[in-house]
């Protein structure tokens, strides 16, 4: 078993994200260029809240009385929701490759209210490899630019 752990490349890992996509990349020093590794999509987080509910609760009359209120439960926004879903998803990546010894460390680029989810779906062994954030929206940029940005302090 000591093997296996041994026989994986060990590198630093770059995740870009917004509510729809996640970037992978990996980088073999901290600041060396970046390599793409994989894409997570989440079409939920294209969609309008509207979208993403099928339909609204019925109305029904109370048991005592003459009055009618909605069924609707008290519920999250359904957008918020697949985003904390996509988030977890993105954290449970993370811990994979925390856990199976190819990450080194790790730095998360999001807007500020995604990387607040990032952060708060990440195991206690991935914070401790969380090595820098940037809460800026740079999904979709060229790698170099997300590069820079890790890059300057």
């Amino acid at each position: 078993m000591a093997n296996d752990k041994q026989s994986v490349k060990k590198s630093y890992w770059v995740v870009v994200a917004d509510e729809a996509q996640a970037v992978f990349y990996t980088r073999d020093t901290r600041t060396g260029p970046m390599q793409r590794q994989s894409v997570f999509e989440n079409p939920a987080g294209r969609k309008k809240p509207g979208d993403l509910v099928s339909d609204r609760g019925g109305r029904s009359f109370d048991s005592v009385g003459k009055g009618r209120h909605s069924m609707a439960k008290e519920k999250s926004d359904p957008k918020t929701h697949a985003a904390e879903m996509f988030a977890r998803q993105i954290g449970d990546k993370l811990s994979k490759v925390v856990h199976n010894g190819s990450c080194r460390g790790f730095a998360l680029v999001a807007a500020p209210r995604f990387l607040g989810m990032l952060r708060e779906v990440l195991s206690k062994t991935c914070k401790e490899k969380l090595l820098k954030t940037i809460d800026k929206e740079l999904i979709g940029q060229d790698p170099e630019i997300v590069r820079k940005m890790l890059d300057s302090d």
